[in-house]
């Protein structure tokens, strides 16, 4: 049963990889905003995935951060999140992330319960159509290529 005040930790090094130079959302090379809210929606994933009933997981559906402070290259950051709203399949949590030297971002983070099975059956209509629309040309592809 999932309940206010759920919490979970979790503890990332920094590394090339994920800066903001290497994921194309800057031209620095310190830590991603991107990286920072991918590890936030971790944090609150693994705070309530095992106490789920098999076969349910959560998806995000919005998050809202403020990425305040840089940190470097070999800096670790720890993200801490509460979940602090349950309403039925909605999911609200704070979240809250630091490095060495103080807080770096924070903010609230949404999630849904989902069938997995009913949610994968979606995806896989989607990309039988997908399929289709590629087979047929009317598929067009990216200008660009990105690594995400």
């Amino acid at each position: 049963m999932l309940e206010v005040g759920i919490k979970g930790k979790k503890i990332f090094k920094v590394t090339d990889e994920n800066t903001a130079e290497h994921l194309l959302s800057g031209m620095l090379p310190v830590y991603a905003t991107p990286s920072l809210i991918a590890l936030m929606e971790y944090t609150c994933f693994s705070s309530v995935h095992p106490l789920l009933d098999e076969g349910l997981g959560t998806v995000g559906s919005s998050i809202m951060c403020s990425h305040i402070s840089p940190t470097p290259v070999g800096g670790t950051v720890t993200c801490e999140s509460e979940l602090i709203e349950v309403d039925r399949r909605r999911l609200v949590f704070r979240v809250r992330a630091e490095d060495e030297f103080g807080l770096i971002g924070e903010g609230t983070h949404e999630r849904f319960i989902i069938d997995n099975h009913k949610f994968m059956n979606k995806v896989a209509e989607k990309q039988a159509a997908l399929e289709k629309l590629n087979a047929d040309g009317a598929g067009k592809p990216g200008s660009e290529s990105h690594p995400w």
